[in-house]
């Protein structure tokens, strides 16, 4: 039994790092079974995300699947004219010249939700802010000095950040940001874009296991059947030991 407590132990091990590495994020309250969300989601991905960031684990058939939509309908609206309909989410865009634009290659975004989190992606799709030092203008309040320009400025608006000054571990002043001010409307109000990154990042946790929805409905059924084994098991080991004990 103890080894079986240090055995479970270990495995949270990287549960628990992954949550002491986490920051103060907005909660992204995604819904997977949400498939209007998960339609809105690829729609904004392919029109503001997919001419950079690839998402080369998922196919476009898969997608249309798992959605609820035809092969027509994802031809018509989610896909370039180039595309057919079993590839993959990929982008035309070469690595060398995506390193002489932005310095290094965008990121594939399959796995991005399951790495940094739904949290992360909501909070920092939510948190660009003016930056005149920076090279596209901007920066992030969950991905400090951010090498991404704001593409869905045109969608929020342009925002400002406003600071406080607080004492430091060394009890010296420094200034942190208190908040962001919109300073600049854009073509939604800020509730339309906050459920639009919703709907984004809950595209995004999908794309990063489309099959979670199947394994958890198996799951279930998993643990019953091990649940029936265990008193089965139990009362056989009974049978066979009784003479014994």
């Amino acid at each position: 039994m103890k080894k079986l407590i240090i055995a479970f132990l270990i495995s949270l091990l990287p549960v628990l790092a992954h949550a002491a590495e986490g920051g103060n994020y907005d909660a992204a309250n995604i819904d997977p079974t949400d498939k209007a969300s998960l339609q809105h989601g690829a729609k904004l991905f392919v029109n503001y995300c997919l001419s950079c960031h690839s998402a080369h684990f998922e196919r476009y058939s898969r997608m249309a699947r798992d959605l609820g939509l035809t092969d027509k309908e994802v031809k018509q609206n989610l896909m370039f004219a180039s595309d057919k309909i079993g590839e993959e989410m990929t982008v035309a865009m070469r690595p060398a010249d995506a390193k002489n634009w932005f310095g290094n290659p965008p990121p594939d975004l399959s796995l991005m939700a399951r790495a940094r989190g739904v949290d992360y992606l909501y909070t920092y799709l939510r948190t660009f802010y003016q930056d005149p030092k920076r090279p596209f203008g901007v920066n992030n309040v969950a991905f400090k000095d951010v090498a991404m320009p704001d593409v869905l400025e045109s969608l929020q608006g342009v925002q400002k950040a406003v600071f406080k000054t607080v004492k430091n571990a060394e009890g010296q002043d420094e200034e942190v940001i208190d908040h962001l001010e919109l300073v600049k409307p854009g073509t939604m109000s800020p509730a339309e874009y906050d459920q639009s990154v919703r709907d984004l990042v809950n595209f995004l946790a999908y794309v990063g296991e489309p099959v979670k929805l199947q394994r958890q409905r198996l799951g279930v059924w998993v643990l019953l059947f091990l649940g029936v084994f265990f008193i089965i098991a139990l009362a056989l080991k009974k049978e066979y030991w009784k003479d014994v004990h």
